[in-house]
């Protein structure tokens, strides 16, 4: 059985508090003491020492010395030891610091899942790339634009021959579809170097449309910045579409930029692909806006010139 000692207040060195409060020392850094004495068969007197370290203060190192001395115990072996616990406490705290978060980069792969819709390479599978690091036009909203502009050309079978400018190009789709419905040249603009030689290269090849192609690794904004330099002897593009990533353009600016540049004429057809709740102005440039349509979450807005527009009703 237990039994708590009650006497008067002692320090833990022996020192009686309240018989020595002008000794000058502070007795607020030593740790509550309370001894309990055990009694055994064996009349082996134990005594268990418990300590509460009151918060904000400590107990020097030669205050601490003394205390375990006079409880019976080695000090060196104790500093020792505690040493040897916070080095090995910072050890682990400086490899911890110094694990760098590695990232797993998951290779790019691609699958053949889109293919011509219609003209001389009709069928014909296109590569592209899995998951959305390039979001090519639906096939639905792809159909629906050659059709608007075959119509307006004024041929429902095929499009009125002249050159196609792709900008934001990836899978090279809207471009190659262009020179298989009867566009005579196709210029595809993509800035990122690796879909061009493993995606958009490839299916000009697989579509036998190099000849009648030509790459620019560039971006969009310096492309149509130098477009007076590029678009050469030829002037103008017929038809230009624009098919970029929705959350890293911002349209109004990008439209602004086209309608400046040099790349489109009075007779120029543009196709823009873009996002709900994006406001299209009627017009770009000398261009007017000849339809409007939507695509569940995709709109298609095509703007061309005023003797391919449609007589309004009254």
């Amino acid at each position: 059985m237990a039994v708590l000692l009650s006497a008067s207040i002692v320090s833990p060195l022996g020192i009686n508090i309240e018989k020595n409060k002008n000794l000058g020392v502070s007795y607020s850094s030593f740790p509550h003491i309370h001894l309990f004495r055990v009694s055994t068969p064996l009349r082996i007197r134990n005594f268990i020492v418990s300590s509460r370290k009151n918060l904000g203060t400590g107990l020097a190192s030669e205050d601490k010395k003394l205390l375990l001395e006079r409880y019976g115990y080695d000090a060196n072996e104790f500093t020792s030891q505690s040493k040897k616990a916070r080095r090995k406490e910072e050890k682990m705290s400086g490899r911890n610091s110094q694990e760098e978060e590695v990232v797993v980069v998951q290779p790019r792969t691609t699958h053949r899942l889109l293919q011509v819709l219609a003209g001389t390479a009709k069928r014909k599978k296109l590569l592209s790339l899995k998951g959305m690091d390039v979001r090519p036009m639906m096939e639905v909203v792809k159909g629906a634009a050659f059709g608007i502009l075959q119509a307006a050309g004024g041929c429902p079978t095929s499009l009125r021959p002249g050159r196609w400018l792709d900008l934001y190009s990836g899978t090279g789709s809207v471009g190659i579809e262009a020179i298989s419905r009867g566009c005579s040249e196709a210029h595809f603009v993509e800035m990122d170097p690796w879909v061009v030689s493993n995606v958009l290269q490839p299916n000009l090849e697989h579509t036998g449309f190099v000849e009648a192609s030509v790459i620019h690794t560039a971006r969009v904004e310096n492309f149509l910045e130098r477009a007076d330099k590029l678009v050469g002897k030829d002037g103008a593009f017929d038809y230009i579409s624009v098919t970029p990533p929705y959350m890293e353009v911002d349209y109004e600016v990008l439209m602004d930029q086209i309608s400046k540049s040099a790349a489109i004429g009075e007779n120029t057809f543009i196709v823009v692909e873009y996002p709900s709740r994006t406001t299209m102005l009627n017009s770009c440039g000398c261009l007017e806006k000849m339809t409007d349509r939507r695509f569940g979450r995709t709109h298609l807005a095509i703007y061309g010139p005023k003797w391919a527009q449609k007589p309004r009703k009254s």
